[in-house]
């Protein structure tokens, strides 16, 4: 935590959109490279699929909230584009993980059942639909549990932050509502264009699922 308050000052200071762009990009690396690691998947075969996958989704929604909400005239500045996207990567990390892992979990398991779809005459996209139904519902239950409870059980980062600088707590409250629908959409979003993208790199021609997707198959 120091080392990052040490290189946030030179970023902030600087705030050249170029920088502030790589260091997003080194942020979706990071951000990428973990959930890898944790759903337990060839990195080298799907790092392009999620990378791509977080950074549209986080550049999509960035600029949204910057632009449209918060009204910068410069979208990328660093302490927006800095903070704002560390918060939706770092909240939507968790359900990326958890929706990931349901869906290639799930097609582990239950490989005989999907190539039984494809035997019976259903497309690669049609037999794969139930798992992408069940890891996006996966993937958004802990953010729409922690938004059904904020104010009664906890107060998020945002509000907290923004309360204890002298806002008022009903601006605080727009702002965190804002950001949780932003997190909501980033997570939900990422998790169908990681499937969508993944599908080129997880299956042959046929529509089997390859052995390599996985490091320990």
């Amino acid at each position: 935590m120091f080392l990052a308050g040490v290189y946030l000052q030179f970023i902030f200071r600087w705030n050249n959109v170029f920088i502030n762009i790589l260091w997003l990009m080194i942020m979706v690396t990071a951000a990428t490279i973990t959930v890898l690691r944790s759903t337990n998947l060839n990195i080298r075969k799907l790092f392009l699929s999620i990378f791509c996958s977080f950074l549209i989704t986080v550049i999509a929604v960035l600029v949204y909230f910057n632009w449209v909400v918060i009204g910068l005239e410069v979208i990328f500045d660093s302490r927006y584009v800095i903070v704002i996207g560390g918060m939706l990567l770092g909240n939507s990390l968790r359900g990326s993980i958890v929706g990931l892992n349901s869906i290639y979990q799930q097609l582990k398991k239950s490989e005989s059942c999907y190539l039984y779809c494809l035997a019976g005459g259903a497309t690669k996209f049609e037999a794969l639909m139930p798992y992408l139904q069940d890891s996006l519902k996966f993937a958004l239950m802990p953010t729409i549990a922690s938004m059904a409870t904020i104010g009664l059980v906890h107060l998020p980062g945002m509000m907290t932050g923004q309360i204890l600088g002298g806002s008022n707590p009903m601006v605080a409250v727009k702002y965190q509502i804002t950001i949780m629908i932003a997190i909501f959409t980033v997570t939900s979003l990422n998790v169908v264009l990681t499937f969508l993208f993944s599908i080129y790199a997880s299956f042959n021609r046929y529509g089997v699922i390859k052995k390599g997707i996985w490091k320990n198959h």
